[in-house]
């Protein structure tokens, strides 16, 4: 559990970006249902966790897909003070489709650690995941409410999500070329 508690920060994070624009009862619906959603995809990742280590490019696509996340979240963030941006207005699905993407891209990483650290029982596997997503749950809501006070905030989430998906196509693109090498 400690060990998911430790990588799920920058989750929360995310979270929060993804549900800072919605009205206070959509931004809970969304935190729940968007990491309900994420917390059954980590569960399953989990339960065939040493499989996905084998394949090859794995973490190259999900950092390609959190890079798209953070350009979704660069549009949005531009959007208000630049009416020309085409941002798309914060709908509670996009919210919602954003969490799943985005945790499910950032959390490889967190289900891989869990899972080592289960030895084997899955329920170990099932409570680490599911105390780390209900903590982040509620740190998720906490965030987007700074995130609507506090703008300057949201680009710095922006950069750590940014940072995170440059993190995973490099270390996934080196894993690529050095299978792709090996022949």
């Amino acid at each position: 559990m400690l060990i998911d508690l430790t990588l799920a920060g920058d989750n929360a994070v995310v979270v929060g970006m993804a549900v800072a624009g919605l009205p206070d009862r959509q931004r809970r619906l969304a935190i729940l249902v968007g990491i309900g959603a994420a917390a059954v995809l980590r569960i399953a990742l989990g339960a065939v966790a040493l499989r996905l280590l084998e394949i090859v490019g794995l973490l190259l696509a999900g950092g390609l897909l959190l890079l798209w996340v953070a350009w979704r979240m660069y549009r949005e963030l531009r959007g208000p003070s630049h009416p020309h941006a085409g941002a798309v207005p914060k709908t509670l699905r996009a919210a919602m489709v954003q969490i799943v993407l985005a945790d499910v891209s950032m959390s490889l990483d967190n289900v891989l650690a869990v899972a080592g650290a289960a030895a084997g029982h899955y329920w170990v596997l099932v409570a680490g995941l599911g105390l780390s997503v209900v903590l982040m749950g509620v740190a998720a809501d906490l965030v987007a409410r700074l995130l609507t006070r506090l703008r300057w905030l949201a680009w710095l989430g922006l950069l750590i999500v940014l940072g995170v998906a440059l993190r995973l196509i490099w270390v996934g693109g080196h894993e690529v070329a050095g299978h792709v090498l090996a022949g």
